[in-house]
């Protein structure tokens, strides 16, 4: 038994703006996905297919859309029906988190530059570095490793992760979460040809990251070469993406692992961009653009578009085309009997 239940079902549906259907008495001791589930458990279902899984399964009870449930079904096991089940999981795996490391508190080991400037209730973990001028907004927490250079800007409420690094003259805004050895402000790559052999250009530029940022682990954003590499309010990025210098990407975008953005590449505001999306520098993404896996994007795209495939286009054309790519062999069969019944 878990020394610490989530609670009963009931106090559960309290929680999150819910309805039980069934016991409400059912007591939770975790939140489990469907495959890990077991009598002590919370699964949770976003569409039907998962929700018919759910019920099968051994857990406890089920948390779902109260659209996927009709009025009066029989149902298995007990059911939290919410708006929405991932805001609520969301809500509900929050309170799980363990709670941050609280400030004000510096470690021995750290090196704070004396003009820095530490706000109230700062955090800084073992082997942190704080360089001159820079500074640190209330309540933020600097985990062991991490890295802030000369003349940058930590706001408030951050969580920088292990071995995390803001280079010089880089900023980052309130609730910024630095996912560990996240990169903000490496020299973009600029490079000329000079006498047969390349010659590094200088990268004088920052970068600045708006509220709310996420960046994940071991993600890259270059500074500007001159001016600023931004990401806008709210923007989340996963881990292994690649962002080039003088990239600008809007507010309350998502972009999945493993995405690479070459320079002066803009994107809109609320994007998402799935896995692997590779991007031509000096093109612009509008708003509310989807950009499925794996595609490679060569021009710019209006709002509002769904695009994907290498080069991306249209969604419908590109699955249009991919699926008259499959009927080829039968067409080349076709084409190869018709040449031998009539060989002139």
């Amino acid at each position: 038994m878990s020394l610490n239940p989530l609670g009963t079902l009931g106090e559960l549906a309290q929680r999150t703006g819910g309805r039980v259907i069934g016991d409400p008495a059912t007591v939770i001791e975790r939140i489990t996905a469907v495959d890990d589930a077991d009598a002590t458990t919370l699964t949770f279902a976003v569409d039907e297919r998962y929700l018919r899984a759910a019920l099968g399964s051994r857990a406890a009870a089920v948390l779902t859309d109260e659209a996927l449930v009709a009025d009066g079904e029989p149902l298995a096991k007990p059911v939290l029906t919410v708006p929405s089940a991932r805001i609520a999981l969301a809500a509900l795996l929050a309170s799980l988190e363990p709670p941050r490391p609280q400030g004000p508190f510096v470690h021995p080991t750290a090196a704070v530059d004396p003009t820095a400037q530490i706000g109230n209730g700062v955090w800084i973990g073992p082997h942190v570095a704080v360089g001159a001028r820079s500074r640190v907004g209330d309540r933020s927490v600097l985990a062991a490793g991490v890295v802030i250079g000369n003349d940058a800007a930590v706001g408030a409420d951050c969580h920088v992760h292990p071995r995390a690094y803001l280079a010089d003259r880089c900023a980052m805004g309130d609730r910024v979460v630095l996912q560990a050895g996240a990169v903000i402000g490496s020299d973009g790559f600029g490079w000329a040809f000079l006498d047969g052999r390349l010659v590094k250009i200088p990268q004088v530029g920052t970068v600045e990251l708006g509220d709310d940022v996420e960046i994940g682990a071991n993600t890259c954003i270059d500074r500007a070469q001159t001016g600023v590499t931004s990401v806008g309010n709210g923007t989340k990025i996963d881990n292994l993406c690649q962002i080039g210098h003088n990239a600008r990407i809007g507010s309350h975008s998502a972009i999945a692992a493993f995405a690479g953005l070459a320079g002066t590449t803009t994107i809109g505001d609320y994007v998402r961009v799935a896995g692997s999306v590779l991007f031509k520098g000096h093109i612009t993404i509008g708003d509310r653009v989807t950009i499925a896996g794996a595609s490679h994007i060569w021009g710019d795209v209006p709002d509002d578009a769904f695009v994907s495939g290498r080069p991306a286009q249209n969604h419908r054309d590109e699955v249009r085309l991919q699926a008259y790519l499959r009927r080829l062999p039968k067409l080349f069969a076709r084409v190869d009997a018709l040449e031998k019944q009539d060989p002139d």
